[in-house]
């Protein structure tokens, strides 16, 4: 604790994440817009996911992977900064692959989307938490579980599961966590106001 403060030091971290995350506002803005415009786009074309599902989902996953990861640094010195970098290099990783390799078969491709939609939901809790005390942390929280909840939607209907409910619950997510972070950024203070 600084000397001659008598604030408590949870106080003063909490301040200094204030201060990150105001500074982060327009990042937070942007990395959410652009993912629910990815969103919007999967939940517009799904017959199209239907034909051409890895190969779009392949791109989908490397524009929301270089997303997450431009978002990422935007968190950094928080908790979750690994775990949404880790996680956006795999969605790129996945995303590459996917398009150097569009005839994956489609379990494959079910069960990886699961897994990394419920480690995506995971890490939006942890810093939901994490900023819970700020304005707007609930739709972090929303955003968190909506994205747990389609991953694990998506593994229960893991041997039935048509393309077509597989592209509108991709861009469901992408959707939700977008406007997750959209609103959370209204939320936050103007670098200004520190």
């Amino acid at each position: 604790m600084p000397e001659g403060s008598d604030q408590p030091l949870s106080d003063l971290l909490r301040q200094g994440l204030r201060e990150r995350l105001a500074e982060a506002k327009g990042n937070v803005f942007w990395t959410g817009a652009a993912l629910a415009v990815i969103g919007i786009l999967a939940l517009i074309a799904p017959t199209f996911t239907t034909l051409t599902v890895a190969f779009m989902i392949g791109w989908v996953l490397i524009f929301a992977g270089a997303v997450t990861i431009y978002g990422a640094f935007s968190v950094e010195g928080t908790g979750p900064f690994f775990g949404q970098l880790l996680l956006g290099l795999l969605m790129l990783a996945l995303g590459i692959y996917l398009m150097m390799h569009p005839g994956v078969n489609m379990m494959v491709l079910t069960i990886m989307l699961a897994v990394i939609f419920m480690v995506d939901g995971a890490t939006q809790l942890v810093l939901a938490f994490e900023v819970r005390p700020l304005d707007g942390w609930i739709w972090l929280l929303l955003s968190g579980l909506v994205s747990i909840g389609v991953g694990l939607l998506i593994a229960a209907e893991l041997p039935d599961s048509s393309r077509v409910a597989l592209g509108i619950l991709v861009g469901a997510k992408f959707l939700a966590t977008g406007i997750g972070y959209i609103v959370f950024s209204r939320a936050l203070p103007s670098p200004s106001a520190n």
